[in-house]
């Protein structure tokens, strides 16, 4: 429909100048209450309702604004409301149409009004329809001899007694009963809230940092014990003690023996305070532990048997050369 028919707000133009020779009477428009009542009252709406017969598929159509008369109480309530009645095809296209229009009116005064003519133009031709009957709109009846008019009533005083506060307890039992156990429960979620967050802070204090060699000693003491020499559990007993090793180096002589590759280990540890013998202990463990690491080696039980007594030795005497250092 929306394709077809136009719709201007500046009609009255283009009626004034197609209205020449081509006004002619099209039928009657109908008022149709809202209301189902004989009659309405101030306020009411009433429904404004016309037909358009027999309109082309490729037609323009125009409809009016309704113009009251002069100081006539009466106000349109929103657009013209278009809809067909009855659809001519040829094939899949429509040719011809009956058109229904519809517009909401509304009164703010009682009296008898004439509505005017609602032209309509259509392809250049004027159509002219005409209300039925007039509009009436009538006020409520008020009886004046009976009438009184009464100042605004204030708040009616009642006092409070033990009663009535009982009395709106009952009334309103389980809005209270929600209300105190919204509350209570509230208070519990505060105080889980708050203790989660306490044990949390706790957890979350700053130990004091434990020294490189006891850290380094309690992860050697993990893997005692000869299960770790069998075939299956020696890559994680040679990889477990030479990270702690790797750990303690890095802690004690301040470079990144944990990145590092076991020559790039001990080339940095050239010309420290580890003596000869632990450092060639030490490097031959480490060259050992990369084979059974990467090569699938399998280290027979008396080497395996040398690898914690040696590193253990090897964190201690370092130590001990550290402590002597600082008193020197």
């Amino acid at each position: 429909m929306k394709r077809i028919l136009f719709i201007s707000a500046l009609l009255a133009v283009s009626l004034a100048a197609g209205a020449e020779g081509l006004r002619r009477e099209a039928g009657k428009a109908v008022l149709e209450p809202l209301q189902k009542r004989d009659s309405i009252l101030v306020g009411d709406q009433i429904r404004l309702k016309l037909e358009i017969k027999d309109v082309a598929g490729t037609s323009s159509l125009a409809l009016p604004e309704p113009q009251p008369e002069p100081n006539a109480p009466l106000e349109f309530l929103g657009e013209w409301q278009l809809d067909s009645t009855r659809v001519s095809k040829w094939g899949e296209k429509p040719t011809r149409y009956n058109l229904k229009a519809s517009i909401v009116l509304t009164a703010f005064m009682g009296g008898t009004y004439n509505l005017p003519d609602l032209p309509v133009l259509v392809d250049g031709d004027t159509l002219v329809y005409r209300v039925a009957e007039p509009l009436v709109v009538t006020e409520p009846a008020v009886d004046m001899e009976s009438f009184t008019l009464n100042d605004i009533k204030p708040p009616v005083d009642i006092p409070i007694t033990p009663d009535l506060i009982l009395e709106a307890i009952s009334e309103n039992i389980w809005i209270i009963i929600w209300i105190i156990g919204g509350i209570v429960s509230l208070a519990l979620l505060t105080h889980l809230i708050v203790w989660l967050v306490r044990r949390r802070m706790r957890a979350l204090k700053v130990q004091p940092a434990e020294p490189a060699h006891v850290r380094a000693l309690r992860k050697l003491d993990e893997f005692r014990g000869e299960k770790y020499w069998k075939p299956e559990h020696q890559k994680a007993f040679y990889s477990g003690v030479t990270d702690a090793l790797r750990e303690y180096i890095a802690a004690r002589y301040k470079f990144g023996a944990m990145e590092m590759t076991t020559a790039e280990v001990f080339d940095s540890l050239k010309g420290t305070d580890v003596p000869e013998d632990l450092y060639g202990e030490m490097k031959d463990l480490f060259e050992r532990a990369d084979f059974v690491k990467f090569a699938k080696f399998t280290a027979p039980d008396e080497d395996n048997a040398k690898v914690l007594p040696g590193a253990v030795r090897f964190v201690t005497e370092t130590y001990q050369q550290e402590i002597a250092g600082k008193k020197a």
